[in-house]
């Protein structure tokens, strides 16, 4: 795990902007957070080399890409076999994040499949089948609502 870094002021207008547009020119975010273009950089270069920011990517929406069906899989293993299991759960087609959890189950993953018939068959025919696995239970995601990561908890 990364050590905590100190984040100032214009290290989280930075952050924010990229987190809008992930898109922009160094010159554009050094207007954009009132810097001139080699601070921009040099701060970017920073966050990025101290694990802040660990890359760039594309959001996609996955209504549109035609994954409509999406679940959150709730999943309890064997003790002493989450390190494994792991590997294996983020292996599975249409995970698309593996949390390690407390409390009643040991972990939550986020699925997200074209339909329920895809979901039934890595549920039933690849997860269940597991030999870590000792049990599991699903809730549909009836809708979503990313708000982000709320940078004010920092300031």
């Amino acid at each position: 795990m990364a050590g905590r870094i100190a984040l100032d002021d214009i290290d989280l207008r930075i952050i924010s902007e990229l987190r809008a547009d992930g898109r922009l020119s160094v010159n554009e975010l050094a207007q954009r957070v009132n810097v001139s273009r080699a601070t921009a950089y040099a701060r970017l270069d920073r966050l990025r080399s101290e694990g802040a920011i660990k890359g760039f990517t594309v959001v996609l929406d996955p209504e549109v890409i035609g994954l409509s069906v999406s679940a959150i899989v709730f999943v309890n293993v064997e003790q002493r076999t989450w390190e494994e299991s792991v590997a294996e759960l983020g292996g599975l087609p249409g995970v698309e994040r593996v949390l390690l959890t407390s409390g009643e189950f040991d972990f939550a993953l986020l699925v997200r499949f074209r339909d329920l018939g895809d979901l039934r068959d890595v549920l039933l025919g690849q997860l269940q089948t597991m030999p870590h696995v000792r049990g599991t239970q699903t809730l549909f995601v009836l809708q979503e609502h990313d708000n982000g990561l709320d940078l004010s908890l920092l300031g």
